[in-house]
């Protein structure tokens, strides 16, 4: 296990405080892509970035301690990025105190640092009904269309998706799980909740499944996360189990150095039943890497 030391919190004002962590960039050696180092620093980051669902997994404990048990049955997590960090960097996880929702349930400000100070990642967290109001819910609303695409062009607002299979085996997960930044007995032991849970990176890979048949781009093009909300509707999400995935496309966007797309997705079981997980994701394509932009 990726653990320096066992996990503790510390309590400030309200404030509950993970221990610092050293995240792995998982995926250094897709040659390419934003994380790796040689294309990263092209494209004017300091190195190849830890992706942003590596970051969703120092949240689960804090939350649970913060919110309660119910975390990964209806609980949600809405993180937006500032910051992008690298390889072993530093960085600590912290959960505000936890508030009524009208709709009932719970609601907590988050945030992630480094030793610095510096925000790699801020939003809210949740138990209970679906957060309507969560930190990606708000931003969305005030999302202004795009008026020049070049890379997502053949992409059009509600584009959608349906039936599309996802899976994540443990074969894949599981080498992750060793190294994660926070462990729980419940990614080992399927005893615990039925079977194994996905930890946050896996269960968003599942609902990524909609990605590439819902989006048309014009490539060549390195891409981002943007932002990340993972919502339990029926949870958790379990590895080595066979769900089916609908997407939907809310909205394309635009900033001088990306174009950008906000879609949906939510899975069910394949056998059968209501959806377990939602998910709302910001994706951005760095307009640097596309000759289209050159």
């Amino acid at each position: 296990m990726n653990q320096v030391e066992p996990f503790s919190t510390t309590h400030a004002e309200g404030v509950t405080a993970g221990p610092v962590r050293r995240p792995t960039n998982f995926s250094k050696d897709a040659v390419g892509s934003i994380h790796d180092d040689a294309r990263a620093q092209e494209l004017g980051f300091r190195g190849g970035t830890v992706a942003g669902n590596i970051h969703f997994e120092q949240y689960p404990p804090l939350l649970i301690q913060v919110l309660g048990e119910d975390w990964l049955r209806n609980g949600s997590l809405s993180l937006y990025f500032l910051n992008a960090t690298t390889d072993g960097e530093p960085v600590q996880a912290f959960v505000g105190p936890a508030e009524p929702r009208p709709e009932g349930g719970l609601r907590a400000r988050v945030w992630m640092e480094t030793p610095e100070g510096v925000r790699v990642n801020e939003g809210t967290a949740s138990v209970g009904p679906p957060d309507e109001h969560s930190e990606l819910r708000q931003r969305l609303a005030s999302v202004k269309p795009a008026t020049d695409l070049r890379i997502f062009k053949p992409t059009k607002v509600g584009d959608t998706v349906r039936d599309i299979p996802s899976r994540q085996d443990s074969g894949k997960t599981s080498p992750r799980v060793e190294r994660i930044t926070e462990p729980m007995d419940c990614y080992v032991d399927p005893a615990i909740m039925g079977g194994l849970v996905a930890a946050p990176s896996a269960a968003i890979d599942a609902l990524r499944a909609v990605e590439l048949p819902m989006f048309t781009v014009d490539g060549p093009y390195v891409g981002m996360f943007g932002a990340i909300e993972l919502q339990f509707l029926n949870g958790p999400v379990f590895v080595d189990y066979d769900y089916l995935a609908d997407g939907k496309v809310l909205a394309l966007s635009e900033s001088p150095k990306t174009e950008a797309a906000w879609f949906e997705s939510f899975i069910r079981p394949a056998s059968g039943g209501a959806p377990v997980a939602r998910l709302l994701l910001l994706t951005r394509l760095l307009k640097g890497s596309s000759p289209l932009w050159s």
